[in-house]
């Protein structure tokens, strides 16, 4: 049986080599051919400041739909490592119970520095755990950056966790996080200071609510006991249901794909750029004369994308 045969069964060896052959560039053509069996899963992003216990939230959640008889692609976007440039894996140790379960398939990707957002093995992770028939994709990011921002363009649902620390309220504010909540999770929710951070989140989100007509749950949980994960994972198929009969699911993941189709245009032009340019040593000596102001960068940047036009013609 070939690799994607046994990647469209489910196959959890040939999961696990296909993402890797994505990751690491030696077959992105695989995307290609797999594509036409995407768009079934449903995607929720777990996301908020580091220590908010995402991780643990995660794993309850998943026991919970496990117990639906769903089966569930779990992606942990980890800290670079600075030594071999892949995932520290660091609470992934949490998951190994879940690992062994016929129904789940876990996947550690490191964050490779991705300022901009979500790295593109994430996403591409993510297709392959879709056409391999799971149907629920969680992704948990690593709590610090952009990349909490942008996960809002791969995910359904986006579910932020904070957990009632003082001024964790104000930090999600300032950090956008709110703006890209369709549910709040305040996690450890036996903490002194719950109460105060629920009515804080209430506050924050009433005008988001006058707008979309969504009513941005505000969740109390204890992950650690199972406390509040019924009632999390209820709210994330209301808001499925809520995007299904609004007409918003189709609206949303059509706009989502012109945000990739840009996105990889974009990394298709840096690729010609580099291998037209670079190569030639073209770049640095038009920057020398920009340098000297015989030239100005716009100038250079619109010759180039000229240049770029006539050769794709």
């Amino acid at each position: 049986m070939s690799i994607l045969k046994s990647l469209l069964a489910g196959d959890k060896r040939a999961i696990a080599q296909t993402i890797s052959m994505v990751e690491n560039d030696i077959d992105t053509a695989i995307l290609e051919r797999i594509f036409r069996h995407t768009g079934r899963a449903y995607h929720v992003g777990i996301t908020g400041p580091p220590g908010a216990g995402k991780s643990t939230l995660v794993n309850a959640i998943s026991k919970r739909l496990l117990k639906k008889n769903k089966k569930i692609g779990i992606i942990a976007v980890d800290p670079t490592s600075p030594f071999s440039g892949g995932a520290l894996l660091g609470d992934r140790v949490r998951m190994t119970d879940l690992a062994l379960h016929e129904n789940i398939f876990i996947r550690s990707m490191a964050s490779r520095g991705s300022l901009g957002g979500l790295a593109q093995a994430t996403k591409d992770a993510a297709l392959v755990l879709d056409a391999a028939g799971m149907d629920y994709i969680l992704i948990e990011t690593i709590g610090v950056g952009q990349v909490e921002l942008d996960i809002a363009e791969v995910c359904d649902t986006t579910v932020v966790v904070l957990v009632p620390e003082s001024g964790d309220s104000i930090q999600a504010m300032k950090a956008g996080l709110l703006e890209i909540a369709d549910i709040m999770v305040v996690n450890k929710g036996d903490r002194e200071g719950c109460e105060r951070l629920v009515t804080e989140l209430k506050f924050a989100l009433e005008m988001r609510e006058q707008k979309s007509g969504w009513p941005y749950p505000i969740m109390k949980t204890t992950a650690t006991k199972d406390e509040g994960i019924e009632e999390l994972v209820s709210a994330v198929e209301s808001h499925a249901g809520h995007l299904v009969k609004t007409g918003s699911l189709e609206k949303e993941r059509k706009s989502k794909l012109l945000l990739r189709v840009h996105e990889l245009i974009e990394q298709k032009i840096r690729l010609h750029l580099r291998e037209s340019f670079i190569r030639e040593n073209e770049l640095v000596k038009l920057v020398d004369r920009i340098y000297k102001r015989q030239l100005s960068p716009y100038r250079v940047a619109e010759r180039i994308t000229k240049e770029l036009v006539r050769s794709s013609r």
